[in-house]
C-alpha cells in the first residue's frame, strides 16, 4: 500500500497538471478575464454548496472567521482575474513561467506569516526559479505587461497558499472553500459595475463557451479548491508552492500540443522551464535530509 505523505504528494500533482489545464481553457473561453473568473465562481461555489448540502456539512463558524475566509476569497478572485488576464494579453507559456515565482514570493512570505526562520535552502531555490525567469524573459521582452500581471498574480497565489495554510489544519475543508469561493464572488460581483455590469454585450458567449466553462467550473475549481485545502493540512505551503511550479511545465506543454505554432517558444525558455523544474526535486531531495536529521 502506497504511504499518506506519497499519496498526497501524488494528488497534489494530479491537481497541479488540472491546474495546468485551466490556462488551456482560458485561451479556448473567449470571454474576457472578468466575467470569465466570474462564471468560474459561480459554477464552482453551486457545486460545492450542493455537495455539502448532500453531505449535511456543517457550515457553522463565528462571524470573525466567516468573514476571514471572505477577505480570503478576494484574493483568490484577484489572483484568478490577473491569472486569466495575463493570458489574454500575452500568451499561456508567458503566463506559466511567471507564475512559478510563487515559491520566490512564498520563501520570504511563510516565514513572516508563521513565525519561523528562513530556511536558507527555500530562499536559494526561489532564486534558482528567479534566474530561470531571468532566461526566459530576456528574449521576450514583447510580453512586458503580460509578464507584471502575472507576477503580480504569483504574489496573490503565495499570499493565498500560505493564508490558507492556517486555516487548512483547523477547519473543514469545505466550509473554507465555501465561504472563500463566496467572497470571491461577492468582490468580482461589485467589480463588474465598472466594466459596464451585467450585460449581454460584457458577457457574450461562443457556441463552446458554456462547454469549457463547465469543465473550469467543476473539474478544474471545485475538486481541486476543496482537495488543495485538505492537502495543506498535511504538506508545507512552500512544498506545495514548489509543486505548484510544475503548473507552467503541464500547462506549457499541452498548450504547444494542442495550439502548435503559437506556443512554441524559444530554447531559452526552455531551459528556464528545466530550471524551475529542477528546484521542485531539489525541494524533495532537501526536505528528505531534513526529515532523516531529526530521524
Amino acid at each position: 500500500m502506497l504511504d499518506a505523505n506519497f499519496k498526497n504528494h501524488l494528488q497534489l500533482h494530479f491537481i497541479v497538471f488540472i491546474w495546468g489545464f485551466t490556462a488551456i481553457l482560458g485561451e479556448l473561453i473567449t470571454l474576457s478575464a472578468l466575467p470569465l473568473v466570474w462564471t468560474r465562481i459561480l459554477i464552482a461555489l453551486s457545486l460545492i454548496f450542493v455537495y455539502i448540502k448532500v453531505r449535511k456539512i456543517s457550515l457553522k463558524f463565528s462571524l470573525k472567521l466567516i468573514a476571514t475566509f471572505i477577505v480570503c476569497g478576494f484574493v483568490i478572485a484577484l489572483h484568478w482575474f490577473t491569472f486569466f488576464h495575463a493570458i489574454k494579453i500575452s500568451n499561456i507559456s508567458i503566463t506559466l513561467a511567471c507564475i512559478s515565482t510563487g515559491a520566490f514570493f512564498t520563501s520570504i512570505l511563510e516565514p513572516i506569516f508563521f513565525k519561523r526562520k528562513i530556511v536558507w535552502y527555500e530562499v536559494f531555490l526561489g532564486v534558482m526559479v528567479v534566474v530561470g525567469l531571468g532566461i526566459i524573459f530576456s528574449v521576450e521582452t514583447q510580453y512586458v505587461a503580460g509578464i507584471l500581471v502575472a507576477l503580480f498574480s504569483a504574489f496573490l497565489s503565495a499570499s493565498f497558499s500560505i493564508i490558507n495554510g492556517k486555516f487548512a489544519g483547523k477547519y473543514d475543508s469545505n466550509g473554507i472553500s465555501f465561504y472563500e469561493l463566496l467572497g470571491g464572488l461577492l468582490f468580482l460581483t461589485f467589480c463588474m459595475f465598472f466594466v459596464g455590469g451585467f450585460t449581454a454585450e460584457v458577457f457574450h458567449f461562443e457556441k463552446l463557451d458554456w462547454l469549457w466553462l463547465l469543465i473550469l467550473g467543476s473539474v478544474c475549481t471545485a475538486y481541486p479548491f476543496i482537495a488543495s485545502i485538505n492537502i495543506m493540512k498535511y504538506l508545507s505551503p512552500y512544498t506545495c508552492m514548489l509543486t505548484i511550479n510544475l503548473e507552467p511545465i503541464y500547462g506549457i506543454l499541452l498548450a504547444v500540443i494542442i495550439f502548435k505554432d503559437s506556443e512554441k517558444m524559444t530554447p531559452a525558455f526552455y531551459l528556464g522551464a528545466l530550471i524551475i523544474l529542477l528546484t521542485v526535486v531539489l525541494n524533495v531531495y532537501f526536505k528528505n535530509r531534513k526529515k532523516r536529521k531529526v530521524i
